[in-house]
């Protein structure tokens, strides 16, 4: 929109170019968008790209964004979602509310980075702080009703209430978040909130594991190994807790080394079974850490 005189995108343009010419980084970022928006010129994204590339090398804050946004959506150049992190974070610790934004939706869905809702929340506060419209609906919404639920699981700054964390974990899951569904099959299968029921966490655990929830694709891999919810598959066990070990999942990185150790689902072998106790470990989990010890023993 103008002020005080009508949109020309035309002279916007030749604007942008003559200051980017100076080499002024807000200059070089708006002509990147003119190019990549069809603003004044025709759509040019790899012009775009190469120039929001330009800005984000000479440490511009909206420039890193924009390439990030670049590489999440292959725009100018080949997708690719870890570079889009990386750009974000570096853009976001820098105090642009739009890859804080940005950052936040990557921690959220687990895009290029393993999800991690702490982290997403404490973008989306960061970037909504700033005034951005969409951190602040996205706080009030999925990730909102989310920490509530875990404050009332646990007693965090109010009573401990069980059936209300279920129901808000229920309204999280009901928009298809796939943190909110693998919570809410945690609910059935401890007793949080409702009766037990193994087969309806079962089934919300391998809604879970669809979406690529890591920790649903552990749990899931627990129902087959004991039979909860499902008939007994070691097989499917092991395929599950490989994949969530793969992925960086400490408890399945447990799980898997007991199924390589004992022979379950899977030839055994020690061997294997040593590595993956050993990531679990180097997470922190100290039942990894004693397994590894008494295998070290024997050896």
């Amino acid at each position: 929109m103008g002020i005080g005189t009508e949109v020309d995108s035309q002279k916007a343009f030749k604007l942008y170019e003559s200051v980017a010419n100076l080499e002024n980084l807000h200059g070089i970022c708006n002509l990147g968008v003119c190019y990549e928006n069809g603003i004044g010129t025709e759509i040019n994204e790899q012009k775009a790209f190469k120039l929001y590339q330009k800005a984000a090398d000479l440490e511009h804050s909206e420039g890193m964004n924009n390439l990030g946004y670049c590489y999440n959506n292959g725009i100018g150049t080949d997708f690719d979602e870890k570079k889009a992190f990386k750009l974000y974070q570096k853009a976001a610790k820098l105090g642009n509310e739009f890859a804080q934004y940005n950052l936040a939706l990557m921690y959220e869905f687990g895009d290029g980075i393993e999800e991690n809702f702490d982290l997403a929340i404490y973008w989306f506060k960061k970037s909504a702080e700033q005034g951005n419209i969409n951190a602040q609906t996205n706080l009030k919404n999925s990730l909102g009703m989310y920490s509530l639920g875990k404050c009332y699981e646990v007693g965090i700054g109010t009573d401990v209430n069980k059936q209300k964390a279920f129901e808000l974990y229920h309204k999280v899951a009901d928009l298809g978040n796939s943190h909110g569904i693998y919570c809410l099959g945690c609910c059935y299968d401890d007793g949080v909130g409702i009766d037990v029921n193994k087969e309806k966490a079962f089934k919300l655990y391998q809604m879970a594991a669809d979406l690529g929830h890591i920790f649903g694709i552990n749990n899931l891999g627990c129902c087959y190994d004991n039979g909860h919810g499902t008939e007994v598959n070691k097989k499917k066990a092991f395929e599950l807790f490989q994949k969530a070990a793969i992925l960086g999942n400490d408890f399945a990185q447990y799980n898997l080394a007991l199924m390589y150790a004992d022979g379950k689902g899977v030839e055994k072998n020690i061997d294997l079974a040593i590595y993956w106790f050993k990531k679990s470990a180097e997470q922190g989990d100290q039942d990894a850490l004693s397994k590894l010890n008494k295998l070290k023993k024997i050896e």
